[in-house]
């Protein structure tokens, strides 16, 4: 299946979250928290009021509860405004 974000939205996939601690303890999954990291894998066309500041493969920071979760072919994505993106990560 494709998705097409449509005006200033972006889709996302999420970062998987850490499964051990700095330490080497295994967190169980029940305790993991939700990584707020994800990589852009469409954008839309943007609005006259808001243009879109991210492209295709770009690693973003997003707020902790923005966007809407959705399951393409099995794997899990985020809908996200792009207003919602706080930070494009530089490797």
């Amino acid at each position: 299946m494709k998705v097409k974000p449509l005006a200033d939205r972006v889709l996302v996939k999420q970062a998987a979250a850490e499964t051990k601690s700095a330490g080497g303890i295994i967190i169980p999954e029940t305790a993991q928290e939700k990584t707020q990291q994800a990589t852009v894998t469409a954008v839309g066309p943007g609005t006259e009021k808001e243009k879109i500041t991210v492209k295709v493969g770009d690693v973003v920071l997003y707020d902790k509860y923005a966007g809407t979760n959705i399951k393409i072919d099995g794997d899990d994505y985020l809908i996200l405004k792009n207003a919602d993106i706080i930070a494009v990560v530089e490797k």
